[in-house]
């Protein structure tokens, strides 16, 4: 029973595992022929562009997508590679017939490669007994070439045209399974490689043309046709740069950034190659600062190195690509046009070379590591905070060679606030060294330059420096580092007690504290996060109330504690619900609902009043603990509780101006006399 059952999976398996064995231009063709069955046997599906006569291979994406380079595309369909209609019955049911390769070009469509191998005397040697391969190129290929280079090989058939048929050819049957990424065939033309690229999408190239349809078998060899004219290649990256008159600017760059063996060694890359008018177009003061900086200009000319050899016909949407410099750029397309980061600025394509594939680009790629932190600053979503760096008179720091990191609010912080080019608090805003956010730990301390040391706190879901979470992901530049953040940042200037002591809205719950002996705790160089009563949230409490609990030290201590978590929670940590742990020992709800940080379902006045041992929200509600502890009231309040409570409501403003307290007041000094 067991076996019966397992047969199955193992059967499953190995087909799973086969399929994932296939060359990625097997498997579109496989996906192809499952599109096509229901149109009879050996029908392909393919994706036609409309408005021209180009036909893609679907895999599943591009099936759902219907679309080429954004383009729109129609279902055809059409017999599989080696399989033609027989009148009356459906789909494709014949086998090709097998013949020699010439009349196999003629069979599958090539009849212009066909027609030049005959004037060329080359139909001879395709003929007669051997083993060759032929990349024959479309009729539409031969007739797109321009009239002086057609004219040219029509017209010395016996030498030229020879040569150029013989370079699309090699001594071997090779069969697309043989035609691996980055590898290079002999042609018979000379030995003369021809390079050949075998893409994830499953697309092909030979030279950078397209191979359309494949593995056409012969009696003496296989035809693949291809969508143009390759022509030979004997020059490296390096030797193109060197002999192209428009890349004259980038030659002096790369022997600068001592790039030329690599562009001249074996391997395959894509050079994106900045054109005199590329480096033309920037700013002459940043062209020099980057000229004149040998690690800025090999970051710069690195960004411009792809890895591997990219050409123009295996982009069919957009997909990310790691550069030399290892940063990724966004390739895509738009119809026939190839865009870098969304830009169509690619003047000229898939210039072959032994090593790789050059494409020339109009603009310059400048990658984050080789510009300044103004420039950083300048390209993000923090315009803003730059603009008040600068009439601060802080734009040296931004534009010189300090290691620094500059922690920038967003330009959404702004929207309804009037931006200030506060100098000191802006120099709050600048760390002295050059840090990378993931390696910034809990606790740390980060030293700015106006001298004041900040508090980095790590939470689940977010990292911040002080009361500013990190909003964004870092740009490392070429000595500063921006970290974006969600709003201007408050360093702590006092404890706890300093901070409610220097604020009339806290005085009742100063004289509170006093009263309840809490005042060298919240002294004290731990992490608090004070949920604090205003004095109206004092004057809201019904007066039986009030007056029970100001009279009581112990039940005053238990509900203050209660307003009093034990780690320091800044309102950027703040997710859907954060239970906080109070130093009463009960837990406090800390959520956020449209932007208002609320506590135990009310809501915070203020957040984020930073201190050096804790943070402090403002709320206009005395928090009540879940239970409360009637045997651990007591009847009269500690003495030197009731000694720090009539020094604070003796100097307390607003006790005097406030009816409702004052009454709380005078019984409690009343007290004392007796």
């Amino acid at each position: 029973m067991r076996a019966g059952l397992l047969l199955p999976v193992v059967l499953a398996l190995w087909v799973t595992i086969a399929f994932a064995a296939r060359a990625p231009y097997e498997q579109i063709l496989h996906h192809s022929r499952i599109r096509g069955r229901h149109q009879g046997p050996n029908v392909c599906a393919v994706l036609k562009l409309i408005g021209t006569n180009r036909k893609y291979l679907p895999n599943c994406k591009l099936w759902y997508q219907r679309k080429i380079c954004g383009k729109s595309t129609v279902i055809a369909y059409e017999c599989c590679p080696g399989y033609e209609e027989v009148p009356g019955e459906k789909g494709c049911p014949a086998a090709l017939p097998l013949a020699n390769l010439y009349e196999t070009l003629g069979i599958v469509g090539a009849t212009t490669t066909q027609l030049y191998s005959a004037s060329s005397n080359l139909s001879a040697e395709i003929t007669g007994p051997g083993s060759y391969t032929i990349f024959a190129p479309t009729n539409e290929a031969w007739a797109s070439l321009p009239a002086e280079m057609l004219d040219s090989l029509v017209s010395n058939v016996n030498i030229e045209l020879l040569n150029a048929l013989r370079y699309h050819m090699v001594n071997r049957r090779v069969l697309t399974d043989d035609l691996k990424h980055g590898t290079s065939l002999p042609s018979m033309y000379q030995n003369i490689d021809i390079q050949i690229h075998h893409y994830p999408n499953g697309i092909v190239t030979v030279n950078c043309a397209r191979l359309l349809k494949a593995d056409h078998h012969a009696t003496n060899g296989v035809v693949h046709l291809i969508d143009k004219v390759i022509s030979t290649t004997t020059n490296s990256i390096l030797q193109i740069i060197e002999i192209e008159e428009s890349l004259e600017t980038l030659r002096a760059a790369v022997a600068a950034a001592g790039l030329n063996n690599l562009l001249d060694s074996e391997g395959q890359f894509t050079l994106l190659a900045p054109t005199n008018e590329a480096f033309e177009k920037i700013p002459q003061e940043t062209l020099n600062r980057i000229l004149g900086d040998p690690e800025a200009l090999k970051d710069l000319l690195s960004h411009h190195i792809l890895k591997s050899a990219m050409c123009a016909e295996a982009i069919i949407a957009g997909l990310s690509v790691e550069t030399l410099e290892g940063k990724m750029l966004e390739v895509g397309c738009n119809g026939d046009e190839l865009t870098l980061n969304g830009r169509p600025i690619i003047a000229n394509k898939d210039v072959i070379a032994t090593n790789g594939v050059i494409h020339f680009v109009n603009e310059l790629l400048i990658p984050d590591s080789a510009k300044t932190l103004l420039e950083l600053g300048e390209e993000s979503d923090v315009s803003t905070s730059i603009d008040l760096f600068r009439q601060a008179g802080l734009s040296s720091h931004l534009t010189g060679n300090e290691r620094l990191t500059l922690l920038a609010p967003t330009n959404s912080f702004y929207k309804d606030r009037t931006a200030s080019a506060d100098r000191n608090l802006l120099l709050d805003h600048i760390v002295k060294e050059q840090l990378s956010s993931k390696y910034l730990y809990h606790g740390q301390k980060l030293e700015t330059l106006s001298g004041k040391k900040l508090r980095v706190f790590v939470y689940r879901n977010n990292l911040c420096i002080e009361n500013a979470c990190i909003a964004a992901h870092d740009k490392r530049g070429r000595f500063g580092t921006l970290f974006t953040v969600d709003k201007i940042l408050t360093p702590p200037v006092g404890t706890v007690m300093d901070i409610l002591k220097a604020d009339d809205r806290f005085s009742t719950l100063v004289a509170a504290i006093q009263s309840a002996g809490l005042t060298e705790t919240l002294n004290r160089p731990r992490s608090f996060t004070v949920f604090a009563p205003t004095n109206e949230a004092f004057q809201a409490m019904p007066q039986g109330e009030l007056n029970k609990l100001m009279g009581n030290a112990k039940e005053l201590a238990n509900i203050l504690k209660y307003h009093i978590g034990d780690e320091i929670l800044v309102s950027g940590a703040v997710g859907a619900v954060v239970r906080l742990k109070s130093l009463q020992g009960d837990k406090l709800e800390v959520s956020t609902k449209n932007n208002v940080i609320n506590v135990n379902k009310e809501p915070v006045a203020e957040a984020d009043i930073m201190a050096t041992n804790g943070v402090i929200y403002a709320v206009n509600t005395v928090l009540q603990p879940p239970a409360f502890r009637p045997n651990e009231r007591g009847d009269e309040p500690a003495d030197p509780a009731m000694e720090i409570f009539r020094h604070a409501s003796a100097t307390s403003q607003i006790s005097q101006r406030s009816a409702r307290l004052a009454p709380v007041y005078s019984r409690l000094l009343a007290r004392m006399k007796h």
